[in-house]
């Protein structure tokens, strides 16, 4: 099987286009800025997703669904959630197509709507609307809700899974009779979501706080973990907004509290999306494809049989069955390839670039030997073992490769932080090394925005518990705290 994947040297952006599509995970729709998530792409969603799903509930939270089109006045009510997303949204302002008259259809224009309709960039307007009839007493609170759903917002230059007008995610709405119990709530899906990332998706992270110039529109606080790319570019992988009591103000959404008194109710929203397979991809693939960590690998081990006709592969077939039942009682997934179309080798490649995390190689010779060759897809290491106990041989090595693919992520992040102490180390570094660049800013958003217009570079988090330190911007001269991560970023 001819791969043919330009290598990430040569070009990165080129490289995780083409393995996305080769891999069969996605393809671009006809419908211009949207995708088509294939089966095996949508596998390593669902594994996600029913792993986050699980952390949710085991936090408290129950799932609800909203409607996907939100009245246009209902955005008016917030005036910086309005302007943070009035650029993607797309409007519904019609409800029926008609005969034109010579073949084809039109836009009836005796079906204009009285309002129009947003298709949902996010769901907090919505929500509170509806939240206004759900909450009367402290009784009523805390609710904790989370929404699976897709949502739309319009984007002129898309990447599959990173960008697209188009995404799936999840969003939780909760609602509280405190502030302090928000900021809990908040912080609370900050830690889910790190420990996902990094004991699922094998991929570190940095939890922080997001500047004011990058905070989620409509949010007091938006409190963010952020990854690194290999390329040197950094991922938001997700985010947790406290959004004090902006929304239930702009919705009227009030209770009476213990004391007897009316007030208005505090709010967190988070959510991750689709974007986390393109962390996946970028943070630990090589230039032969996918390197899928095994929690979250639709296919954990392939099994390719090696034969040269019919009564081999039928020993094969015997022999597997001895021992692929016992790996499946460990909640292993497991594909027997015994396709006769294909030959072992071009097997080999399309298991490689899909990122199978190991690959049991079983001939003849193997049988009578009572072994079986094993293939790290990590580290692409080959070597035989016995076929007695395979199944929990397989059960160790899967755990190991998880860990081994996170260590090696984990090292080349902290390789590339790098502190710069003057604007010209600042740059030098963002065009060399790349990487997250540690350096103090001033505090203000003039500044910031400064340095993002001459070098595309952007805040990407406050690091929490960050260690504070007399120091002058690097931009301004201006006095300094701490050192804040820098980077360029997806």
């Amino acid at each position: 099987m001819s791969k043919g994947l330009t290598s990430r040297s040569a070009d990165y952006s080129a490289w995780y286009n083409e393995l996305v599509t080769k891999a069969d995970l996605a393809e671009h729709s006809d419908v211009r800025g949207c995708m088509v998530i294939k089966p095996y792409g949508y596998a390593i969603w669902e594994n996600m997703q029913k792993v986050l799903d699980q952390m949710f509930k085991d936090t408290g939270h129950s799932n609800a669904y909203f409607p996907l089109f939100i009245p246009k006045s209902f955005f008016a009510k917030e005036a910086s959630h309005v302007d943070g997303f009035a650029k993607e949204c797309a409007v519904v302002t019609h409800y029926r197509l008609k005969n034109d008259g010579n073949g084809g259809i039109m836009v009836d224009p005796d079906a204009k709507l009285e309002e129009e309709l947003i298709v949902r960039p996010t769901s907090e307007t919505i929500i509170w609307n509806t939240y206004r009839g759900w909450i009367q007493s402290y009784r009523d609170l805390p609710i904790l809700v989370n929404q699976w759903a897709n949502v739309v917002r319009w984007e002129m230059r898309t990447r599959l899974f990173l960008r697209t007008s188009e995404f799936l995610w999840q969003e939780g709405h909760t609602a509280h009779a405190t502030a302090d119990e928000a900021i809990a709530e908040t912080k609370q899906m900050l830690e889910v979501y790190a420990t996902f990332a990094e004991d699922w998706m094998a991929v570190p992270v940095m939890k922080g706080v997001k500047s004011p110039n990058e905070r989620f529109a409509g949010a007091l606080d938006t409190y963010c973990i952020e990854t690194l790319m290999q390329d040197g570019k950094a991922l938001q992988a997700g985010t947790s907004h406290f959004l004090g009591q902006n929304f239930a103000k702009a919705f009227d959404v009030k209770f009476t509290n213990k004391e007897g008194k009316i007030e208005h109710v505090w709010a967190s929203s988070w959510g991750v999306s689709t974007r986390l397979i393109g962390a996946l991809i970028m943070a630990h693939s090589d230039d032969e494809g996918l390197v899928l960590p095994p929690k979250l690998a639709p296919i954990q081990v392939v099994i390719v049989p090696i034969f040269n006709n019919e009564e081999a592969l039928a020993n094969i077939r015997t022999c597997v069955d001895t021992f692929m039942p016992a790996l499946k009682a460990k909640g292993i997934s497991v594909k027997f390839d015994d396709r006769d179309t294909q030959r072992p080798g071009y097997k080999f490649a399309e298991w490689e670039l899909k990122g199978v995390p190991v690959r049991l190689a079983i001939g003849p010779r193997d049988i009578e030997n009572g072994t079986v060759e094993i293939a790290r897809r990590d580290t692409k290491e080959k070597y035989s073992v016995s076929l007695t106990n395979i199944d929990k041989t397989i059960e160790a090595l899967l755990d190991t490769i998880q860990n081994d693919i996170f260590r090696k992520a984990l090292s080349f992040r902290n390789e590339h932080i790098t502190p710069a102490n003057t604007y010209q180390e600042f740059k030098e570094l963002l065009d060399g090394k790349a990487g997250f660049i540690a350096a103090h800013w001033d505090g203000t958003s003039e500044t910031e925005e400064k340095i993002k217009e001459e070098t595309k570079a952007t805040i990407r988090c406050i690091p929490l518990n960050n260690t504070l330190e007399a120091g002058v911007c690097i931009y301004s001269g201006k006095p300094s705290t701490q050192r804040v991560l820098f980077a360029r970023a997806y």
